[in-house]
């Protein structure tokens, strides 16, 4: 990494890679100042095989760090900074989206499913059905997660069922499995020459196969997954040096921090301390609890999940989660389903057009319904709709509908820990929308904290990095993190009003419930079957049931 450019300019540098489930980044950090100093962001393509199936190309997406990395290594020779600064490399990454690879030639053996994927509802159907009185928090005590189509082990078991790359792969001891870091790391660190297969304890934690108390992989939660264990990374902490760089621009760097992108979002935040929490709103919406050293069981529909490890020797720090499933991805649906609005960044303005949704509620519950409930059956509706209803009641209840799963959650951590959350600290692209900031807290009741850096993702995946033993470049000693500028948003409704349209809302949410289920439902019936064929069937069966369907109708 030799320049002309003298070194040291803004002091030592921590790169970040944030890949997430709409696009890849690459980031460059000043360690003393927490400062930007440059970026490059490429999208990520997404595939709909069919209903309910997200995938994407594991090569796809490594490609997008390669390529983001490069463009950064050249903005900093436009800016006259010296690369060989950068004293290391942290990974954020999309969580519970699952990648399985040949070892030998590193070739994918399928898409990466992503993690909103629902192909995997009778997977889940079936391992409830083994489970003492078909009890889905049956595995709970040890991984803290429920049984759902979410987590990335059911995803695994799918693919042993239905695709016989992987199961011949697993049968001859050439597949790996991994979570997106797992993918990246491999690859930047030699790939089928002398990659390191890892991951850290945020990711594994997602799995439903690490036990969540030893921080191990867990024989029985193995054993009744039907995982081999031979396929898995070495679970490590979210701050050491895995490996370093073996190809391109930033070739002998270490990569030196990883953590899921909401674990690394709850870093950046700074949210170190128990009893503090941060919403982000990405794709989907991720509300984190800081329960410190300790586990805490949930008892309202909430995940007990690893919030953080910050070196081999460090405590392990642990939270609650509430998942939405849908959070942005409903505004994306606005344009791209609907054509309501022009681009995604116009339902602000839209929205504001009208002072409330005239009585309308929108359940945006395409993937099924995360926390507090997890319904897979669930499904998207609208209603109260009238003559009256408009695209801005429509645009208006949509920002609504991610402020009251929100507030749902917050309501289900307050009775889990007991002790009320008195501000919220938010992050994410949505938070761009200062009216959906302000209907936050007033549906709240609470204040709401807006960081100025809006790239605490990456930055708390730079800040695991740069304190890594044996790079030691940033600290995180109370005096030496600086106060992040924020914007406050306070509640402006009265309780009466709040609580009135929460329970609205709920009556909304057990309407979408059980929608999946009904046996009319053909859509349903089609993703059942589907489901449980083998890969080379797919198409086949998909095109006789359409055929089957216009038959019926008569329009063929």
């Amino acid at each position: 990494m030799a320049s002309k450019f003298k070194s040291g300019k803004y002091g030592p540098l921590v790169g970040a890679i944030d890949q997430g489930t709409s696009s890849t980044r690459f980031l460059i950090f000043a360690s003393k100042t927490a400062e930007l100093i440059t970026y490059h962001q490429i999208p990520v393509k997404s595939v709909y095989p069919y209903e309910g199936w997200v995938e994407q190309d594991p090569k796809h997406i490594f490609n997008t760090v390669e390529q983001c990395i490069s463009k950064v290594v050249t903005n900093l020779d436009t800016l006259e900074i010296d690369p060989s600064d950068i004293k290391a490399v942290g990974v954020s990454n999309q969580r519970e989206t699952t990648i399985v690879w040949d070892k030998y030639t590193g070739e994918p053996l399928y898409n990466a499913i992503v993690w909103l994927d629902n192909r995997t509802e009778g997977t889940v159907e079936r391992l409830t059905a083994k489970t003492p009185n078909k009890n889905k928090e049956y595995l709970k005590g040890k991984c803290g997660l429920p049984l759902s189509t979410y987590f990335s082990a059911v995803k695994l078991r799918w693919l042993f069922e239905h695709v016989p790359e992987v199961t011949q792969a697993v049968e001859e001891e050439r597949c790996l499995f991994g979570t997106v870091d797992s993918w990246i790391i491999w690859n930047l660190t030699g790939g089928k020459n002398g990659g390191i297969h890892v991951t850290d304890v945020t990711n594994a934690s997602r799995t439903m196969l690490m036990n969540i108390e030893n921080l191990s992989w867990d024989p029985e939660l193995c054993s009744f997954l039907q995982i081999p264990a031979s396929i898995l990374p070495e679970i490590r902490s979210s701050s050491e040096i895995y490996g370093t760089i073996a190809v391109g621009s930033l070739e002998g760097v270490p990569i030196s921090g990883a953590l899921g992108d909401q674990s690394a979002a709850m870093v950046g935040q700074m949210c170190f301390d128990f009893g503090k929490a941060k919403n982000t709103y990405g794709t989907g919406s991720f509300l984190l609890y800081n329960t410190g050293k300790q586990i805490v069981w949930s008892q309202h529909g909430l995940l007990t999940t690893v919030a953080y490890k910050l070196g081999p020797n460090k405590p392990t720090y642990y939270a609650l989660e509430g998942s939405v499933a849908v959070a942005g991805a409903c505004v994306t649906w606005l344009h791209n389903n609907l054509g309501i609005l022009n681009s995604s960044g116009d339902i602000e303005k839209l929205a504001q057009t009208v002072s409330e949704t005239s009585g309308m509620y929108f359940v945006p519950a395409f993937s099924g319904l995360y926390a507090p409930y997890w319904q897979s059956d669930a499904r998207g509706i609208m209603i109260g709709l009238t003559h009256f209803t408009t695209k801005a009641h429509i645009a208006r209840a949509t920002l609504e509908a991610v402020c009251f799963q929100t507030k749902e959650i917050i309501d289900a951590m307050d009775m889990d820990c007991g002790v009320p959350l008195k501000q919220l600290q938010v992050d994410g692209g949505m938070t761009e929308n200062n009216l959906l900031m302000q209907i936050q807290a007033d549906l709240l009741g609470i204040p709401v904290v807006r960081s100025c850096m809006p790239e605490t993702t990456a930055l708390g995946a730079a800040m695991a990095a740069g304190v890594a033993d044996g790079v030691n470049v940033w600290s995180l000693e109370p005096e030496d993190l600086s106060a992040i500028a924020t914007d406050i948003f306070y509640p402006t409704i009265v309780e009466e009003e709040r609580e009135e349209r929460y329970q609205r809302w709920k009556e909304a949410v057990k309407r979408s419930m059980g929608w999946a289920s009904v046996e009319i439902k053909a859509n349903g019936f089609r993703n059942r079957l589907l489901g449980s064929l083998p890969g080379g069937l797919y198409c086949f069966t998909s095109f006789a049931l359409l055929l089957l369907a216009r038959l019926l109708k008569g329009t063929t």
